[in-house]
């Protein structure tokens, strides 16, 4: 089983790469739409907390 891990993290790996070298502005897109979500992600998780610190009312 830890064989397939490895095999399988060297796939990513290559694939990466690959979408790197074969196109760069495609490689950018995806680097920007992940920190998009996190961005997203981590305004949400502010917002969750700024409403429990009001005591979870509207």
């Amino acid at each position: 089983m830890v064989h397939a891990k490895k095999v399988a993290l060297y796939v990513v790996v290559v694939f990466v790469l690959f979408v790197i070298i074969s196109d760069p502005e495609v490689a950018a897109s995806y680097v920007e739409l992940g920190f998009e979500g996190i961005s997203n992600a981590a305004s949400a998780v502010g917002d969750f907390m700024t409403w429990i610190a009001n005591g979870g009312n509207s």
